[in-house]
């Protein structure tokens, strides 16, 4: 599971190394005044319905319910079901589709009043919304193919279709001279990547022998299964967006740049959780459902706190850069061109509200994973919708003195409350919580990274007057220095109170040999 953990983690870090020279590029070319912001609008509505629609809530209902049917029906029942799914989906976007393309000034008028103060915008925003959401018909076809991928055990391709968006969105904007602006640019990458992502993803469905059809819906005990999580499952999904689209609302309200500096800052924030929570979650769920579908309780939790071990192991240093350094990591990454060192100020004081509940989003998806695999969805929405209604509410109480900063201090506290309500509910439930290891582990853990942050205190000012003397890119080779002292001082104190065999799939994964599990 380790192994198949590194394997979407790796290809999903490529994807975010590849989107981090989008963003770079990005910000370049668009900076952070009104096209952006338009652009931002027009990308963050069809990414929004597609985290509700496709990735968050079918996920949860399709793959527990594909891997059940494959382990007790066999292959072609799994595949006679992913097909009649497929069709049903296609129908549903299409009239989605039809609806937001005719009444997309409402939609962004909706999701995006505060640029109603200025129409130019507005009606460039409305312009690039059209462009970019058939998307989300494109990339529901790609969740479903991905989700059948997955559940028999194919990771690679599902994990590295996202790659396609940066390549094409890079390559449209560093031909943006030949679009009316910018935003179109972008918004043209967009909708180009989900035609490649679809024709990579069917083209592998059909090389691992589970190529999708189009076949008459039935509502058989498996659509029924699937149709009975998938309610609860869209409703939380819902959940979260509403908080990300309380993001929007709000920001667009703040003063220009507030947007560009949620968005860069996500940016960073969303690294560790795409690469390491979203590949636990990924590879945990298909991993749970066989082993509870096999009865094997204790192997499901073992698996469970094994993810969510590494997951932490993988992210605290994340946490801990973005909570010492955030003002040294948006200037060497994102301060040239039309992104001024003032915009990779706020952007920097954004990342650190973020950083504050880094860790419960990064986790999330290993204590989700225990219900899912039950075809419980009805549990997470609940935990879901009950942090999403503290989270919106602080949003609104710190704009005002916080702005863009208060908006993503109050995502950092829905996380921590979601991550508790699904602890209390599965010890209310009696599920396991991991095994008895988990625990020590994860205060060892703690220190690991108390000694990170000494060290990147203590090597800061070493480094700064290293780079002083440099002609350019002083920042960047500031950064470089001390995310270098920082991950070895790092790696030994994870030796040193964990022992080697924690890091054993890591080393493994890079020289090719079989995964093992963590020494206990």
């Amino acid at each position: 599971m380790l192994r198949s953990i590194l394997s979407v983690g790796g290809l999903t870090l490529v994807s975010r190394l590849a989107g981090f020279v989008r963003d770079v590029i990005m910000a370049a070319v668009l900076g952070a005044g009104p096209v952006a912001d338009a652009f931002l609008v027009a990308f963050r509505l069809p990414n929004h319905f597609r985290a509700i629609f496709a990735e968050g809530a079918f996920n949860a209902a399709f793959v527990p319910t594909y891997a059940r049917l494959k382990e007790q029906d066999g292959v072609p029942v799994a595949r006679g079901f992913a097909d009649e799914i497929l069709t049903g989906m296609m129908l549903v976007h299409g009239v989605l589709l039809a609806l937001a393309l005719g009444l997309t000034p409402q939609f962004v008028g909706l999701l995006a009043p505060g640029l109603a103060e200025d129409p130019a915008r507005f009606d460039l925003a409305v312009t690039l919304t059209r462009i970019t959401f058939p998307y989300l018909a494109l990339i529901s076809v790609a969740t479903l193919a991905s989700g059948a991928l997955n559940a028999v055990n194919r990771f690679a391709m599902a994990a590295a279709s996202p790659i396609l968006l940066n390549i094409c969105m890079i390559s449209t904007l560093l031909c943006a001279g030949l679009f009316p602006t910018a935003g179109h640019a972008a918004a043209w990458g967009v909708l180009i990547s989900g035609v490649g992502q679809v024709m990579l993803l069917l083209w592998d469905t059909e090389r691992s022998g589970i190529g999708l059809r189009f076949a008459r819906p039935k509502l058989d005990p498996g659509t029924r299964r699937f149709l009975k999580a998938l309610g609860p499952a869209i409703i939380g999904s819902a959940g979260v967006q509403i908080a990300l689209f309380a993001d929007t609302i709000i920001a667009t309200f703040l003063p220009s740049g507030a947007l560009s500096a949620l968005y860069y800052a996500d940016r960073i924030n969303q690294l560790p959780i795409g690469v390491v929570g979203i590949a636990v979650g990924t590879v945990l769920l298909p991993e749970m459902s066989r082993r509870l579908a096999a009865n094997d309780d204790v192997g499901a939790a073992k698996a469970q706190a094994r993810a969510v071990e590494f997951a932490v192991l993988l992210a605290a240093p994340f946490v801990v850069a973005s909570l010492l350094i955030p003002d040294l990591t948006m200037r060497a990454l994102f301060a040239r061109g039309a992104f001024t060192a003032g915009d990779a100020a706020e952007a920097a004081a954004t990342l650190q509200a973020y950083a504050l509940g880094l860790i419960a989003f990064v986790v999330l998806r290993g204590f989700i994973a225990p219900f899912h695999a039950r075809s419980d969805t009805t549990t997470p929405m609940i935990a879901s919708l009950s942090a999403v209604a503290v989270n919106v509410a602080l949003k609104f109480v710190l704009m005002g003195t916080l702005a863009q900063v208060g908006l993503a201090l109050a995502t950092a506290v829905g996380g921590w409350i979601n991550l508790a309500l699904l602890i209390f509910f599965a010890w209310r439930k009696g599920l396991p919580l991991g095994d008895n290891l988990l625990a020590g582990r994860l205060v060892r853990l703690f220190i690991c990274a108390l000694v990170l942050a000494g060290t990147l205190w203590a090597t800061l000012p070493f480094a700064s007057r290293l780079a002083a003397h440099l002609p350019d890119a002083r920042e960047e080779v500031t950064l470089l220095l001390v995310v270098a002292a920082g991950g070895f001082a790092y790696i030994v104190a994870v030796i040193v109170l964990l022992g080697r065999g924690v890091l054993r799939p890591l080393l493994r994964r890079a020289g090719g040999g079989p995964p093992q599990t963590p020494a206990k």
